[in-house]
Order: C-alpha cells, then structure tokens, then sequence
C-alpha cells in the first residue's frame, strides 16, 4: 500500500456526507502505483509526476475522476462526462459504499488501463476536438481592436475556450456583451478567466 497524504484525511474529513465512500475509493487507489497528493484541493492520484484520477464529493454523488478517461476503454459503460463541455475527464459517479464495493475489480481495472495511458505518453488531442464558434459580440470586438484580436489568439486554448464559454452561455446579445466589455482588460493582460 501506498502512503497516505495527511491533507486527504482533512479533505475526507470535511466531507462528511461521503466519507465512507470517499475513504473506500481511496484504499483502492492507494493498493495501486499511484502517489497521494492534493491538487486543485482536492485528493489526485499521480502516475511519475502525470495526473492520473481524482476523488470528489459532490451534493448528490462522489466521484472517480480519469484525467484522460476519454481514452479508456469503456465496455461496461460506467464512464460519464461530468459536464457537457468536457473534453476528455471522465467520471464514476457512486451514491453508497456498496456501489464502490461491488466494483472494486472495476474500478482497478480502470486505474490499470490509466496507468498505461501515462506509461505509453498518450495524451489526449484537445487540438483535434470541434472548435467553439466565436460568439458575435466577441468577434465584434475583436475585429475593431487588433491587438485584443492578437492578445486573445495567444491565449493558450484553455483559457480561449473558458472565455468562449462563459461569453456563449448568456442567453440575451446585451448579457453577452457586458461580458465582453468587463473582460477585455484582462485578455490584454494575456490572463484567462480564471486567474
């Protein structure tokens, strides 16, 4: 068994609605090669130094996050996108000790086939994944200001895609662009969303 990370007991602890499940993931995952770390706040379980899984809790589940789950094979069907615009995390969600239990085989099957994936350096072609329209009030803007034109396209493509997102997802042309307006300032920065 691997050792385990103090900061998981303190994640688990937190969590009170799903320790049980989330301390039964864990000692699957650390009967495995993969290293106990926190990540993002939350446990990830690494393969020489590459993200391999993630436990988290959730109101309604926990989770068994694959990084790159979009590359395993799936026969048994267990694996979901956890929203609709991931590209390449897959998820087991589980709602009771039971579940993980009775999956146990599975779930190290899984693990095994990730393991692998980092052994070989695959990795998953986000370059190849359908590119995201431009929404109009961005492209607008764009247009008119060049360097907002230049500044955004060397943006790495996450934090394009973030913005792209968050732009799309107003439902009215005038929330669309309040949104552009109040972030240009920090695209000219060369920062995403997020940071």
């Amino acid at each position: 068994m691997n050792t385990p990370n103090p900061k998981v007991d303190g994640y688990i602890r937190k969590n009170k609605k799903w320790q049980a499940e989330l301390r039964l993931l864990r000692m699957i995952l650390l009967d495995t090669p993969l290293i106990e770390q926190i990540k993002w706040r939350v446990p990830c379980y690494t393969f020489e130094s590459g993200n391999v899984a993630l436990l988290g809790a959730f109101k309604e589940y926990c989770v068994l996050s694959f990084v790159k789950g979009a590359l395993l094979k799936d026969p048994d069907h267990v694996l979901v996108k956890p929203g609709e615009n991931t590209r390449s995390v897959r998820v087991i969600r589980f709602t009771d000790a039971e579940q993980i239990r009775s999956r146990e085989t599975l779930i190290k099957d899984y693990v095994d086939q990730a393991i692998e994936l980092e052994m070989a350096g695959q990795k998953f072609d986000f370059q190849n994944s359908a590119p995201m329209a431009i929404p109009e009030e961005l492209q607008i803007k764009l247009d008119r200001h060049p360097d907002l034109k230049v500044t955004f396209n060397l943006l790495t493509p996450g934090r394009r895609r973030a913005y792209l997102l968050y732009f799309s997802a107003a439902k009215q042309s005038k929330t669309r662009t309040a949104r552009v307006e109040k972030w240009v300032p920090k695209i000219l920065e060369g920062k995403g969303l997020h940071d």
